[in-house]
């Protein structure tokens, strides 16, 4: 076995193609080595949305060149490689099948462990791959499937504080951006967009804001613009109704980061005062610098991933498989796919019309 740690990632569960090499040195200093992330944007633009079928068809197409790729430019070869970690979910049933297959026949014919990892994992240690972090820590997990408040205690431990009870935050970005005209994937444009306007020209609602803990929601939102849409005829219209949803959505994550904070405190043994902020969401600057300032007042130390780490990648898988690596916690090639796996197991479904607090 080689003295260095030595991870190939892949990620597959929407539409990024993604491998990457990652390797852990005798002092356990990380390196990315490669990290090739191949987007289907042209695929699925004129759909407005992503079509699960093309997305997988474009993973088949695809998996082995960026392999192939991510190999070339990490200047290593297979045989050096010490385990294949691939996504076995949340996500597309479809597409994590391709690379879960994929890093299955890899670890076969290489005769080196396979590890499944949860996509969620790899978000919520990201910024381990450029920062140190130690456990436990507040995390908000902000994407385009999923938005939730945790407490991270541990590799494969978290306690969920909070959910949204309908739209991922991303999901509500991409619907509002499709509703202004705003090119697929509208949702990463918005913030831009949103820059032309007037951030006060329209009072918009901030659903369950005084009530439900830290669980969000942004569906009432979302209709309350689809609604005000309707009426809008200019460009400056469209831009003052992109700035002031931008500017509600950062109050929302305001107040409710406050209360996650006074919920992490009462549960954090070690009363750490560590938030991450971690998916694509977290890109948003807008959103960062409202979440640094609420850190700020509650003297939290705020750490967000590099931007290129905040998408979908494969690094962030390979990270999770180093981890789960130097524990020995491998997987049998029979892992199926899970389009709905959680990272906290034991959290109550929240999901859906007539949910209560």
């Amino acid at each position: 076995m080689n003295e260095k740690k030595i991870i190939l990632g892949i990620e597959t569960s929407c539409d990024e193609t993604a491998v990457s090499i990652i390797e852990e040195d005798k002092k356990g200093k990380i390196k990315i080595l490669s990290n090739v992330v191949s987007s289907q944007i042209n695929i699925h633009k004129e759909f407005g949305g992503v079509v699960p079928e093309l997305a997988a068809r474009s993973h088949v197409e695809k998996i082995d060149l960026i392999a192939k790729k991510a190999i070339d430019e990490s200047g290593l070869d297979l045989s050096d490689v010490s385990a294949i970690a691939s996504t076995y979910g949340p996500g597309l049933v479809v597409c994590l099948t391709v690379g879960l297959n994929f890093g299955k026949a890899l670890s076969a014919s290489l005769n080196i462990p396979f590890i499944g990892v949860n996509h969620l994992e790899g978000h919520a240690l990201s910024p381990k791959l450029s920062t140190n972090l130690d456990f436990p820590y507040l995390l908000l997990l902000i994407s385009g499937g999923h938005t939730q408040y945790l407490s991270v205690n541990g590799l494969g431990k978290y306690k969920r504080l909070g959910t949204t009870i309908d739209d991922a935050l991303g999901e509500a970005f991409d619907k509002i951006a499709k509703l202004l005209g705003i090119e697929f994937p509208g949702g990463p444009k918005l913030e831009s967009f949103a820059k032309n306007g007037d951030a006060n020209k329209f009072k918009l609602p901030k659903p369950i804001i005084n009530k439900g803990g830290c669980n969000l929601s942004f569906a009432g939102l979302k209709t309350a613009i689809l609604r005000i849409s309707s009426t809008v005829k200019s460009n400056q219209e469209k831009y003052d109704l992109a700035a002031s949803f931008q500017k509600t959505i950062e109050e929302i994550l305001e107040i409710k980061t406050q209360i996650a904070f006074d919920e992490f405190k009462k549960i954090s043994k070690m009363k750490s005062k560590t938030f991450v902020i971690a998916g694509g969401v977290a890109a948003n600057k807008g959103i960062r610098k409202k979440l640094i300032k609420i850190c700020k007042k509650n003297d939290f130390r705020p750490i967000f991933p590099e931007p290129k780490l905040c998408g979908d990648n494969a690094a962030m898988i390979a990270l999770v498989g180093l981890e789960k690596y130097k524990i020995k916690k491998f997987d049998n090639l029979d892992l199926p796919a899970s389009p709905r796996l959680p990272l906290d197991e034991r959290a109550k479904f929240l999901k859906g019309a007539g949910v209560r607090f």
